[in-house]
This record gives structure tokens, sequence and C-alpha cells, in this order.
């Protein structure tokens, strides 16, 4: 069930997006609250999932894998669990999504040159229940996963979430 995110949740929110090590002391000030309200809406968020963790946001440009793509799987249907632990068993893909249309997942890919990538897209194909692939390459990404925008939009219209 979702929770009821007010401005006050979107701030903490933006504050944390902006800088996950941000001492609770710090964000008290910057948000004008007591210390014990940031740590009882930081734990709120946490407990309904809604905040997931605090890991860092990794370039992976800058550590040498500047070739993104996005690959449409179809699939047999009775496969699907089978071809997603394959494909979790694969470093270089980011993200799986099942999706409706053609595709029945759609994967995305990190590797360092168009070479590494084909060869990746290779093994993806040789997992049995795998049936066609459609490679698109990301050329740029001029908007990074967000979630704030959603978050501030909700808080600022909360009649039409």
């Amino acid at each position: 069930m979702a929770i009821k995110i007010d401005n006050l949740d979107a701030a903490l929110l933006k504050e944390l997006a902006a800088d996950p090590r941000t001492p609770i002391l710090e964000l008290a000030a910057r948000l004008g609250i007591a210390r014990n309200t940031v740590q009882a809406r930081m734990k709120r968020l946490e407990s309904a999932r809604v905040v997931r963790g605090y890991p860092p946001t990794i370039d992976l440009q800058a550590i040498g894998f500047a070739v993104h793509a996005f690959l449409g799987v179809e699939l047999d249907q009775n496969k699907i669990d089978d071809i997603v632990d394959a494909l979790r068993a694969f470093p270089h893909i980011l993200e799986v999504h099942a999706t409706t249309g053609r595709s029945d997942l759609l994967v995305r890919i990190g590797a360092q040159t168009q070479q590494d990538l084909l060869g990746i897209i290779q093994r993806v194909h040789a997992i049995p229940g795998v049936r066609h692939t459609e490679t698109m390459l990301a050329l740029a990404t001029p908007i990074e996963y967000r979630s704030l925008p959603l978050v501030e939009h909700l808080t600022n219209n909360p009649d039409s979430a």
C-alpha cells in the first residue's frame, strides 16, 4: 500500500538525493525542524520502503563503461523465471524490466566497447528460451533516472496522483 508523502517528506527526500551522507543534525537545520522529526521521518520512509538504501551514484563512463544499450528480449513465456535468473548472473546487465509489447523484457546493459556489447548479446541469445532480441544503443542520457519530480508533483498536487 502506498503511503502519503507530504511537503516535508519531499524536502527530506530532495536533501537526501543531493547528498545521502548529510548528517541528521545538518538535515534538521536545513529543513528547520527537530532532529527527532528527521529521524522519525527517515524511519517511516525506510520502513515503507520508499527509501530503499543510500548507495553512491556511479558514473559508469568514468570507470570505462561508455557503451550503454537497451536490449528488447522476446522469450518463451514459460521460461521467464529461468531467463531472469540467467540474466542476473551477468555483471554487465544493470537492470531488467518485464514489459508489454513485442519485447517481454527490457534489459539495460553497460559495456566497455561495442565488441564487448556484441559478446554480451551473443551470451543472452544462448540462454534457453530467448527467441529474439532487438538492440538499441543509447547515444546520450539527457535525463538520468529520477524520482524527485514525481514526488514533488505528488506533494504539490495530491489530487492528481
